[in-house]
């Protein structure tokens, strides 16, 4: 069976490209044009993340590297080499995306839904119909902040919190668009906020998170707080909007990745499978609070609303709009179709304080952070 994956040397795709190796002799890797670099990106994952070496040692045996760019028409290839690409797949793995919530909606769409389209053209022009496994997200459920989401939901009737929902939303209607118009299975696996505790490296894909790392030290460094020692009873209030009961799913990539492999190895119904690939706790959003306040010496304190009298550190906080409203999330993610087939599928992994902080804080940021305390 011959698998090809898109976004392989990304946060989800490099763990993909692990499970997928379990599982089938070859990969082709669908890299980034001009990205340079693929297998040494992926190896160098593999090594810090103790894989066998007898793995290690086979991928440039078992990965073919073909460059390409999503957003172009037949993702930039001419015309034979796309035709040749797609007549030797039987599998079609799209994983690539834009996953920055605040990216101008253009941008977000050029990657998420063009390059979504142009998958779905490489998997039409085949030969073999090759079965497409398409990564969305369990965020195209969009500004609806309290009950439950369902697996075959997919409607924008409450609009979206930010562009990153609206693109993927926008991604799944093509995709089934296009299953309707070629009779074709497409099995569409969503995933909510995918973490890990894997620290920070430099050369490993930047934590989704890590962003609120980001934004409370340079939220400092603009009201001139970075490196000042204030104890604890001093520390600044933050006010953010969000609501003191909310919570959010997040779930270790690595289980995720697990998951989504096993899924495919169920026979596709012949139409749009969608499955919520979800954690089976949520997580409580004064855990995240509670993150930020060991990042940085402030106290955080959830508000209904936004202030409107913002002092400057909570001005300089709310750099990431595009997640904020997250705070005020108490819906749930159905999942029922994924543990009807697979059990429950426990990972045994507790998302808490400290696995978030193991994740996103490097041993630099800790050191500081406890100085600042």
């Amino acid at each position: 069976m011959h698998v090809a994956l898109t976004g392989a040397t990304g946060f989800l795709g490099l763990r993909l490209v692990r499970e997928l190796l379990h599982r089938h002799r070859m990969l082709t890797v669908l890299a980034h044009a001009g990205s340079n670099g693929a297998l040494g990106r992926i190896t160098r994952f593999l090594e810090l993340t103790d894989a066998p070496a007898e793995l290690i040692a086979e991928l440039p045996s078992r990965l073919h590297i073909v460059e390409t760019d999503l957003g172009q028409p037949r993702m930039g290839l001419a015309t034979a080499a796309f035709e040749r690409l797609a007549d030797e797949l039987d599998v079609i793995w799209h994983s690539a995306g834009n996953i920055n919530l605040d990216d101008d909606l253009a941008k977000l769409r050029r990657v998420n839904v063009e390059g979504t389209r142009n998958v779905l053209e490489l998997a039409a022009a085949s030969c073999r119909k090759p079965i497409i496994y398409h990564i969305g997200t369990a965020f195209v459920g969009g500004a609806r902040r309290d009950g439950v989401i369902y697996e075959d939901e997919l409607d924008d009737a409450h609009g979206f919190e930010n562009g990153y929902e609206r693109s993927k939303y926008e991604a799944e209607v093509l995709v089934h668009e296009w299953s309707r118009a070629h009779s074709r299975p497409v099995v569409v696996l969503r995933p909510s906020i995918l973490v890990t505790d894997l620290p920070p490296h430099p050369e490993l894909p930047e934590h989704p998170l890590q962003f609120i790392d980001q934004i409370v030290q340079t939220s400092l460094r603009s009201v001139g707080l970075a490196g000042l020692h204030i104890p604890e009873g001093s520390r600044p209030v933050v006010r953010m909007a969000g609501h003191p009961q909310g919570h959010l799913n997040l779930m270790p990539v690595e289980h995720a990745a697990r998951v989504m492999v096993q899924l495919a190895s169920r026979q596709p119904s012949g139409r749009v499978d969608t499955y919520h690939v979800v954690h089976d706790h949520d997580v409580p959003t004064t855990a995240i609070t509670a993150m930020m306040e060991q990042l940085v010496p402030v106290k955080v304190e959830l508000v209904e609303n936004r202030p409107g009298d913002p002092s400057p550190l909570e001005a300089a906080a709310d750099l990431y709009p595009g997640f904020t409203p997250y705070l005020s999330h108490r819906r749930r993610f159905d999942d029922t179709r994924v543990r009807t087939l697979l059990g429950p599928s426990l990972s045994g992994i507790r998302v808490d304080l400290d696995y978030l902080f193991a994740g996103v804080c490097s041993k630099q940021t800790t050191a500081s952070s406890s100085v600042l305390r």
